[in-house]
Parts: C-alpha cells; sequence; structure tokens
C-alpha cells in the first residue's frame, strides 16, 4: 500500500472540530486522480490570470461587470480543486527537504503574505516591487518546497512558481515602459505590517485543515 502523507498537527481543536465538519478529502477517488486535480486546478488558476496578457480579445469582449465574477468564480474552483487533490494526495516522495528550512519557510511565508496584500496597500513599498502578486506566489511557492519534498507539494507549489514566473515575464515583455507608483505613508507602511501579521497567524490556525501543519501547534 502507498504511504500517507504525515500530518504531526492539525490545528488548534475548535478549529479541527471546524475542519473535520467540512471534510474535503477525496475517499473514492481512483488512484491517481488527485494529481489530476492538481493539475485542473492550476489550469483553472493560470488561464484567467493570464487572460488578459495570451487572449486581450476574450477579455476585452467581456464587460467589467462580466469579468471580475467570472474571474473570482474559476479562481475559487481551482482552489477548490487544489485542495482537495492535495489534501488526498498519496505520499510519494521526491526529495529530502534540507534540514533546518523550518524558520526560512517561516519568514518567506510573512514576506509573501506581505507582498500579496502590497498591491492593495497605501505602503510605500509599493514603488520597489512591480509584481507584488506573482512575487508573494514565489516567496509561498517556496517556501513550501523548503519543508515538503513530496511529489504532490512538488506539483502544486512548483505549478505556482512556475505560473507566477511565467506571469511576470509575460507582463514585461508585453509593457515595457512602467512607471513605479508615487505616494505611500509610513502609515500605510504599518497598516500592511498589522495585516500581514494577522493574516499570517490565521493562516497558522488553519493551516492543519488546509494541508500538513508545520507550525507544531498543539
Amino acid at each position: 500500500m502507498s504511504k500517507r502523507r504525515k500530518r504531526p498537527s492539525r490545528g488548534p481543536k475548535p478549529l479541527r472540530r471546524a475542519a473535520e465538519a467540512i471534510n474535503l478529502r477525496p475517499t473514492h477517488f481512483a488512484k491517481g486522480t488527485e494529481m489530476a486535480l492538481i493539475v485542473l486546478g492550476l489550469v483553472l488558476w493560470t488561464w484567467p490570470h493570464l487572460m488578459s496578457e495570451y487572449t486581450p480579445g476574450l477579455r476585452a469582449g467581456l464587460s467589467e461587470k462580466k469579468a471580475r465574477p467570472l474571474v473570482a468564480i474559476i479562481a475559487l474552483l481551482a482552489i477548490v480543486l487544489m485542495v482537495i487533490g492535495y489534501r488526498g494526495a498519496d505520499y510519494i516522495p521526491v526529495y529530502d527537504p534540507p534540514a533546518g528550512a523550518r524558520h526560512a519557510t517561516y519568514l518567506l511565508m510573512v514576506l509573501a503574505v506581505a507582498a500579496m496584500g502590497l498591491g492593495h496597500s497605501k505602503s510605500r513599498l509599493k514603488r520597489w516591487i512591480r509584481h507584488p502578486m506573482f512575487t508573494g506566489a514565489i516567496l509561498w511557492g517556496t517556501a513550501h518546497l523548503l519543508v515538503r519534498g513530496d511529489l504532490a507539494s512538488v506539483l502544486l507549489f512548483g505549478g505556482m512558481i512556475l505560473w507566477a514566473v511565467a506571469g511576470w515575464v509575460v507582463t514585461n515583455a508585453r509593457h515595457p515602459e512602467y512607471s513605479p507608483p508615487t505616494g505611500g505613508s509610513m502609515a500605510g507602511d504599518l497598516r500592511l505590517a498589522v495585516i500581514t501579521l494577522v493574516l499570517f497567524v490565521v493562516i497558522v490556525l488553519i493551516h492543519g485543515w488546509l494541508g500538513p501543519q508545520p507550525f507544531q501547534i498543539s
């Protein structure tokens, strides 16, 4: 029999009980279906995010009122598929994660959360990072690959890194002219820092439900 991925901790008891009430673990799929779900989720995630670059005519044919809900629905479906596939995938080792990388993962995750929120903030850091979402995705994927060396993790997090790198390259190639945003304030920096820490704590609390719990919460 194939070995299942170990999950050392499932998070605090109240959240663990709530997570058990919403079971997204596939129990009756054929062997290998979980990996297919991850791939399908990655495809669905990639298409709308790069649609404006690769299929500008299609995107232009949709009004903003129609495009936003459609993209949101597709992205949500992609996330659900990736979570289901990842949670149900067998543990198939690909490489041994480097020893002592856990603390680096914590730092990269904090930076990833900050980068993903940067685009919607009034922080002065916006002038230094042209693609905050892509930057955050690369940091997020790298953080996980430092501590997870199984096939499902390589497929999911490696796929997200490839999406972010492709989006970065394509956007820069199609729009070489770029004027960094101006403005921002120290208050915006502090607000981003507070929101980042709050979101990071939330991620820590729910991570045992989404996948392996690396934070060792008892």
